[in-house]
């Protein structure tokens, strides 16, 4: 049987690992001991959006990237072919 000190402990490296920083991860781990799970929910759902709009900007980056990188190699393999 899992204790509850296994399960804080499990709760805390998880947000860890999920990139939370210092302060949410103390509100997490302090909603979760007092059993407020709707407001725990909350927070994580405004983290998960927070993390999926950094992958939406990163892509974005990498777009623009790969694009700067294909008009350059284009404009290469035209040079060459002159």
């Amino acid at each position: 049987m899992t204790e509850a000190s296994d399960i804080q402990g499990i709760l805390y490296q998880n947000l860890m690992d999920a990139g939370c920083d210092r302060e949410t991860v103390q509100q997490c781990m302090a909603l979760s001991q007092s059993g407020k799970t709707s407001e725990l929910l909350r927070l994580l759902a405004s983290h998960r959006k927070a993390l999926l709009d950094a992958v939406h900007r990163n892509q974005k980056q990498l777009d623009y990237l790969d694009y700067l990188v294909y008009q350059t190699e284009k404009e290469q393999r035209q040079e060459e072919s002159q």
